[in-house]
């Protein structure tokens, strides 16, 4: 499978769209260098750059067990006030609260300040 880079794309112009997932660190798995575990499954969305130089990340939600791709709707993004990168919130379709998304991924996001756009 192959991917056109996209330069361009504002994270904004995600939202609301399916978008395709591939996981690198599923649920259940340690963080290469930090070691905690996530609580979620977590990818990348192949072919895009994001504000840190890597391909722009994504929390999928919603779903408990361990995957290797997803394809879903993004509900959010959470933009890092303190660090330059982005992250898209990923479900099923199902509609989450700030706070239901927050408390979701507080395990990662505790380590930065953020906030939620939608």
């Amino acid at each position: 499978m192959t991917f056109d880079i996209i330069f361009n794309m504002k994270t904004e112009e995600y939202l609301d769209k399916n978008v395709f997932v591939v996981m690198d660190r599923p649920l259940g798995s340690a963080h290469p260098k930090h070691g905690f575990i996530y609580e979620v499954n977590y990818g990348y969305i192949p072919g895009t750059v994001s504000g840190d130089g890597e391909e722009l990340d994504a929390y999928v939600l919603g779903e408990n067990v361990p995957l290797e791709s997803f394809n879903g709707k993004v509900v959010a993004i959470v933009r890092r006030t303190n660090d330059h990168d982005e992250k898209l919130i990923e479900t099923d379709g199902r509609n989450l609260t700030n706070e239901e998304i927050l408390k979701q991924i507080n395990f990662q996001e505790k380590y930065f300040e953020s906030k939620i756009i939608r």
